[in-house]
């Protein structure tokens, strides 16, 4: 078979622009070898619908092996009861939770999306918002943080059937033991939806869910570092079906609803190879220098952070305790669309963000969102940090500057080349 010359130089480029750049947004993160030649693998050949032991198909035998490691390591990683590693992605993830435990036009509370939500978590935009009926907390305008008493007062007065935690760009931990007593007090599941900081929450670098929340999902890569997927986990108290029913009337237990929901609920044959590389990954944050990995990508958010609050930038919730953190632009006269094509011109890539009150468009907005899980991957510590927070002033301060942008861009890839990414 003739290589497809086009599409493998388009590749070449690509790697050329992840080696030669500095990667800044939150959701993304460098793979290992091992993890990228399993997701290549021949399990790609392999159709494999059902549990492991519980196949449609034949020739499953590997394949099962595979997937169970790749669940028991999910388990041990989390410390959790049940994992189901099957989900192609994290929305895919969040919608098989909703058909288990929702009916269409059931309410649902959770975090609005132009405050640092997730487009599943109720977006009128998305399914989550289209079948069912949404209603939001958001942060407090003074101080950034997650509006505690709005979320109450919101669950008490709707009652909805889920409240939805979790963010995609919010930089604060999160108070699920508050949540989960609400959600009590209102009758209604809690769904945890940790995609963000999945992998410092695994190492136990911030608050856990498991304990508190009902159902947790999550991505399998930004700062878990693997493969794009999904995964779906219960914590050891929350097995109980809570009354949930099949639509035949049966009750049963939570991660049958959950199993189900994924196949063949909202998806057919799983992606095994796919799931070989979510356990690669799953094997790899287990260890001890994985541990080092997640510290430092908290060490560098907060020295980024801080740089970036001494030349005077507005940072959402006035720092950050994860990997990422929300910055408002508007003090700098720059749009978030703006600076984001200025800083890819200098080979920085960020991408701009809604940042909570914001009076522009999603397609214009007045913010950034940067994140450290992939230039920590590269080895990068504190005092590069600094470095990159300079050259982004550099380039913001004069965004239609060429020379200004040209010569940032050189720095660049001078820092880059210090840290390749594959040696």
């Amino acid at each position: 078979m003739k290589k497809d010359k086009l599409i493998f130089k388009l590749l070449d480029e690509e790697q050329q622009r992840q080696e030669e750049g500095l990667e800044l947004i939150a959701s993304e993160n460098f793979a290992s070898k091992q993890v990228m030649e399993a997701a290549g693998s021949v399990a790609t050949n392999k159709y494999a619908e059902g549990l492991p032991g519980k196949r449609y198909y034949g020739g499953c035998q590997i394949v099962d092996e595979i997937e169970t490691i790749a669940i028991e390591r999910a388990k041990q990683l989390f410390n959790a009861q049940w994992a189901n590693v099957q989900p192609h992605s994290g929305a895919q993830a969040n919608a098989a939770v909703m058909l288990a435990c929702l009916q269409p036009g059931d309410k649902i509370l959770g975090f609005d999306l132009s405050h640092g939500g997730h487009l599943t978590h109720g977006s009128p935009v998305n399914f989550s918002g289209k079948l069912y009926q949404p209603f939001f907390y958001g942060v407090r305008q003074d101080t950034g943080l997650i509006n505690y008493e709005q979320l109450k007062e919101v669950a008490l007065r709707e009652r909805p059937k889920m409240i939805i935690c979790g963010a995609s760009a919010y930089s604060r931990d999160w108070d699920y033991a508050f949540i989960r007593q609400v959600a009590d007090e209102a009758g209604a599941l809690v769904l945890a939806d940790i995609s963000h900081p999945s992998g410092l929450i695994a190492r136990g670098l911030l608050t856990d869910p498991l304990p508190h929340c009902h159902i947790v999902t999550t991505t399998t890569h930004k700062t878990l570092r693997g493969p794009r997927g999904g995964l779906i986990l219960l914590g050891k108290d929350f097995e109980n079906p809570w009354g949930l029913k099949t639509p035949k009337g049966e009750v049963k237990m939570m991660s049958a609803l959950l199993d189900a929901a994924v196949f063949p609920g909202t998806q057919g044959g799983p992606l095994e190879h796919i799931i070989a590389a979510k356990a690669v990954a799953f094997g790899e944050a287990l260890s001890d220098s994985y541990m080092k990995y997640a510290l430092q990508v908290k060490l560098n958010a907060q020295a980024m952070a801080n740089a970036f609050i001494e030349k005077g930038y507005n940072i959402i919730s006035g720092g950050t305790d994860n990997h990422l953190m929300l910055i408002d632009l508007r003090n700098k006269n720059i749009s978030g669309k703006a600076a984001e094509n200025a800083l890819v011109n200098a080979d920085i890539t960020v991408n701009k963000n809604m940042v909570p009150y914001d009076d522009k468009s999603p397609f214009v907005t007045s913010g950034i969102r940067i994140g450290t899980a992939a230039v920590t991957t590269r080895g990068m510590k504190e005092k590069h940090m600094e470095q990159i927070v300079a050259l982004i002033d550099d380039v913001l301060a004069n965004p239609e500057d060429e020379h200004s942008v040209k010569k940032v861009r050189k720095h660049v890839h001078s820092l880059t080349e210090k840290f390749p990414l594959y040696k």
